[in-house]
C-alpha cells in the first residue's frame, strides 16, 4: 500500500471511497514496485466521470510503451449512484476529492479517495504542537520508568 502522507497533514478528511482505477499493463508493474508519487494529484469530475489527475506513476524499466504520459488523467470506476452523491457534495464551497492511497486488492489497483476539505495554517501549528507534547510526554515517562523500575 502506498499512501498519501501529505493527505492528513493538509486536509481533513470527510468521507473515504474505494475506486478502481483504469491503468495499463506497465504502470501496473511500476506501482507494484512502488514508483508512484501523489504530489499535487487531485480528482475531478468530468461529464459525469471521475478522473485522477496529477498523479506521477513513473514509467516502467522494461516496457513496450515508452511514450506513456507519466501524469496522464486515469478514469476511476465507481457504481453510478456513489459518482452522483460525489457530485452533490462536491457542489458545496471549499471540498475537493484527493487520492489517499494506491493498494493491490485480490489482484486488481484500487485507489482510496477521500473527500476533503483544506486545513488552515493553525489547524496544522496546533497538529504539530500536539504531537510535539505526545513525544515529550512519552520520552519523560520512559525515563520515569528506568530510575524508578516497578
Amino acid at each position: 500500500m502506498i499512501t498519501n502522507k501529505k493527505a492528513t497533514h493538509d486536509y481533513h478528511i470527510l468521507e473515504r471511497w474505494e475506486a478502481g482505477v483504469v491503468l495499463k499493463g506497465s504502470e501496473v508493474k511500476s506501482i507494484r514496485e512502488g514508483k508512484v508519487n501523489f504530489i499535487d494529484s487531485f480528482v475531478r469530475v468530468i461529464s459525469g466521470e471521475l478522473f485522477l489527475h496529477n498523479l506521477h506513476i513513473a514509467l516502467y524499466a522494461r516496457t513496450s510503451q515508452p511514450n506513456l504520459d507519466p501524469k496522464r488523467p486515469r478514469k476511476l470506476l465507481l457504481h453510478h449512484g456513489e459518482i452522483r452523491k460525489l457530485i452533490g457534495t462536491l457542489s458545496q464551497k471549499g471540498l475537493t476529492l484527493i487520492p489517499l492511497s494506491i493498494y493491490f486488492k485480490k489482484g486488481k489497483v484500487k485507489v482510496g479517495i477521500g473527500l476533503a476539505k483544506g486545513k488552515r495554517l493553525y489547524d496544522k501549528r496546533r497538529k504539530l504542537r500536539e504531537i510535539s507534547i505526545d513525544r515529550e510526554i512519552k520520552r519523560t515517562l520512559k525515563e520515569r520508568k528506568r530510575y524508578y523500575p516497578h
